[in-house]
């Protein structure tokens, strides 16, 4: 995950101009299928060698820059992950890992019953980032390893290359990508092979897109996946939802390889999109990534520590529709398909206490299992409707997010190793508190300015003697101006209101501290400051 400045325009490919293959054509030009031997493709989707659906759940974690962090396999299977990808490098840009260590992160990866996923690294941003290394010499890197890889197909996936080409001429990417494949394939590698976009991952230009039929048809096994990066790019959930609908509907095997959730300078991802979208399609992800990363914004863990999850490392790991939730061991382990089929017992009723203007905490009796209860789905229950709001590995847990002044009512499920779910529980409905008058201040600047468009900061202060978590901004624009970009925060505008809540790392807002959103905006002749802010309701003082 690197250079993701360069990756950050307007993802304004029409489906048109860059059409999925059909089902009926992509099935009608389908190489012949080979015997599997391990994890495999089938029609589209990610199978393992006894035809079991394998749908990835995980992180992942740079190994080759942390070659000591190897607990970390085990700290991420413990939170419920069943993949991990795991950054290695082949020798051109950083230290090559040896096939000794490489056979040992393949026994870790097993040792841990996870599948891996290796990686390398050095390819990263080819053809505009000069350091990087091509997808011809990584697969010169993978032959190098064969005797260490072969007889693992059942446990690891190769990736041939990371973001192997970056914003410039990316219709370069097909050529070498078929190149590489078809040179591991001549060399006897019968493994699934998976294959990074161009645009640094993103392919905000279509061209894996547009290519993936004719890339997948060059692959003599079918043995190929494809592997989209959705960071500031995947902004919308149109945009999200059209390019993975895109794929599955023309039967070609695609995950999400490295997705970010935090808000940066360039845009904030839409994180939840991304994890319900794969969820409803039964697509993998790997979140980016456990630790270590040069901006730790995107660390999952703080300092490889398990225990020190960020606000990333709960969404991901405990949030709805993540790994705790929707992950399922591979049944080369045991896991999934083990033959256990009994759900655990049904959850005790929940009861509610410290319900705030936007949380409640919920507990109940732990349900129990013949294998053993791994976690608890906590659902919103409206009349006939059910959404899932929270998820917990023990009997209790904080549900965020709510309206104040609004009744809710919620329930739990049970779940198990093997994805058995238990019957519901019994209902509880809360009402949260009004939302408390709040000190704040508002401070709204124009960094710069241009024709027809500008940058403004915000900077929302809280004067009172707690923290303010969860807020929602109000303002309007007198001059008819448009948020096109933010960071720190997301923007909606209908006419001249505009109403802002706060990315992961701004949603907290300390006791006499503040916090920073900055903004890419439109604008005509005039642009004029708004007059007023409004925070959860309140009227903010300016400046």
């Amino acid at each position: 995950m690197l250079a993701r400045a360069a990756a950050v325009l307007s993802l304004v490919v029409a489906a048109a101009l860059f059409p999925a293959a059909t089902s009926a054509q992509a099935r009608a030009d389908d190489p012949p299928a080979a015997e599997a031997i391990g994890l495999h493709i089938s029609e589209g989707r990610l199978l393992e060698g006894n035809g079991n659906d394998f749908v990835m759940r995980g992180v992942n974690h740079a190994h080759t820059w942390y070659p000591n962090e190897t607990q970390s396999l085990a700290d991420v299977k413990a939170l419920g992950a069943n993949t991990v990808r795991v950054v290695l490098a082949d020798g051109h840009r950083w230290t090559a890992n040896s096939a000794a260590d490489v056979a040992n992160v393949v026994a870790q990866c097993k040792a841990n019953r996870l599948i891996c996923v290796l990686e390398v690294h050095d390819t990263t941003g080819y053809g505009e980032d000069s350091a990087a290394g091509t997808l011809d010499q990584a697969a010169d890197y993978w032959i190098g390893l064969k005797s260490v890889l072969a007889g693992e197909e059942n446990y690891i996936i190769i990736n041939i290359g990371n973001e192997p080409w970056g914003n410039t001429s990316p219709e370069g990417w097909t050529a070498p990508t078929i190149a590489a494949i078809q040179k591991l394939r001549n060399a006897g590698f019968e493994h699934t092979i998976m294959v990074d976009a161009p645009n640094w991952g993103q392919d905000w230009q279509g061209v894996m897109r547009a290519n993936a039929q004719t890339v997948y048809d060059a692959d003599t096994t079918g043995n190929l996946i494809f592997s989209i990066h959705m960071y500031s790019v995947f902004d919308t959930a149109a945009e999200i939802t059209d390019y993975l609908n895109a794929f599955v509907n023309a039967e070609l095997p695609l995950l999400i390889g490295e997705f970010g959730g935090p808000a940066d300078q360039w845009g904030d991802p839409d994180e939840d999109t991304m994890m319900a979208t794969a969820e409803q399609l039964d697509l993998g992800y790997l979140a980016w990534s456990w630790s270590g990363n040069t901006d730790p914004i995107l660390d999952l863990a703080i300092g490889f520590d398990p225990a020190q999850l960020s606000t990333w490392g709960q969404r991901i790991f405990n949030g709805v529709n993540g790994i705790a939730q929707t992950s399922k061991e591979a049944t080369v382990f045991g896991g999934g398909g083990s033959g256990d089929t009994q759900a655990p017992t049904t959850p005790g009723t929940p009861s509610a206490s410290a319900v705030t203007a936007t949380t409640a905490a919920l507990a109940w009796t732990a349900s129990t299992d013949n294998v053993g209860v791994t976690g608890y789905d906590i659902v919103r229950v409206s009349g006939g409707t059910e959404t899932n709001v929270a998820a917990s590995t023990t009997n209790s847990v904080t549900v965020t997010g709510l309206s104040a002044s609004t009744a809710y009512t919620f329930a739990v499920y049970a779940r198990d190793a093997a994805g058995n779910r238990s019957a519901r529980s019994a209902t509880v409905s809360v009402t949260t508190s009004a939302a408390p008058a709040l000190n704040c201040s508002v401070a709204y600047r124009v960094v710069g300015e241009w024709p027809g468009g500008f940058q403004g900061e915000i900077v929302i202060g809280n004067r009172g003697t707690t923290a303010i978590s969860g807020w929602t901004l109000g303002f309007s624009f007198a001059n008819g101006q448009t948020v096109s970009n933010m960071w720190g925060g997301t923007a909606s505008q209908s006419g001249a209101a505009v109403t802002v809540i706060p990315a992961s790392y701004t949603a907290t807002v300390p006791a006499a501290g503040s916090v920073t959103v900055g903004f890419i905006g439109t604008k005509g002749t005039a642009n004029a400051v708004p007059s007023t802010f409004t925070l959860n309701g309140s009227t903010c003082a300016n400046g």
